[in-house]
Parts: structure tokens; sequence; C-alpha cells
């Protein structure tokens, strides 16, 4: 926990830094430190990536704020019901059985392969938001293996 303040500390110094600067893009070194230290937190890359990228201060300022008290900001209305998330791991396992059997319909494969099973692991519907699959991997039915790939467990 005093890893996390110290963390929490350091990203607060970084963004008094950076507000320092006349142009807050101009902080290049304290926007690389910025990025390195929200690397070693909980939230996903792609969260604070465009807000880096982006030199986006009120971002920073907001993904700060979260990192110091997730319950407030966080939405109890993003989590979706059990008849969404039932209807979407049944589009996710009919999308892995049809992936499934065309990998193994396939004539050609390498001639040094044994033809072993691929991981079974894919990207999901697209029909259905990224907090349905989260939810999913949170409950136990889904694993995520990462860069928008999971697989059944």
């Amino acid at each position: 926990m005093s890893e996390d303040l110290g963390l929490l500390a350091k990203l607060e110094e970084l963004l008094a830094d950076i507000q320092g600067y006349d142009d807050p893009r101009r902080a290049s070194v304290e926007w690389k430190h910025v990025y390195d230290a929200l690397r070693k937190t909980e939230l996903e890359p792609r969260r604070f990536q465009g807000i880096v990228g982006m030199r986006d201060v009120a971002g920073l300022k907001q993904l700060i704020q979260q990192l110091s008290d997730p319950a407030e900001v966080s939405d109890p209305g993003d989590t979706p019901d059990e008849e969404t998330c039932k209807r979407a791991l049944r589009a996710f396992r009919k999308r892995a059985k049809l992936t499934r059997l065309d990998e193994e319909s396939k004539l050609g494969r390498g001639p040094l392969s044994k033809g072993a099973d691929s991981s079974g692991a894919i990207t999901p519907p697209a029909e259905w938001p990224e907090a349905v699959w989260k939810e999913l991997v949170r409950q136990g039915k889904l694993r995520y293996i990462g860069h928008g790939f999971y697989e059944l467990k």
C-alpha cells in the first residue's frame, strides 16, 4: 500500500512539474516519467497512452484522481446485466467454435508441424461492448490473453 502511495505522490509531483511549464507539451522528460509510473499501476495501457501521447494535463489529473480514490470514480452503471453477459458469452462460444473449425479444415499446414492445436484465443465479437468482456473475465468465464484476445476457461 505504501508503494501505491509513493507512486501516487510521484505522479502528483510530476503533474505539478508539468503544470510549471508555459507549454506542458514541452515537458518531455516529465511525461516520460509519468508514462513509466502509470505502467506500474493497475490501469490498462490504452487508458493512459493517449493521454500521455497527447500531453493531456486534464486527462492526467483525472487518472490521478481515479488512482487516489477508485471507488469514487467507478460507475456502477457500467456493469452489464446478467442476460447481456449470457448472450455475449453464447456469441463468443459460437465464434470460437467457428474459428476452430475453420483452422481444422485447412489443408495446408507447415510440412514440419504436427498440426498442434492453437491457443484458442480469439477477438470477441465487436457487437458487444468491452465492459461485457471485462465482466465475463471478472466472473471467471473468460480469460484475457492480451492485445484484445480472450479465451474460454
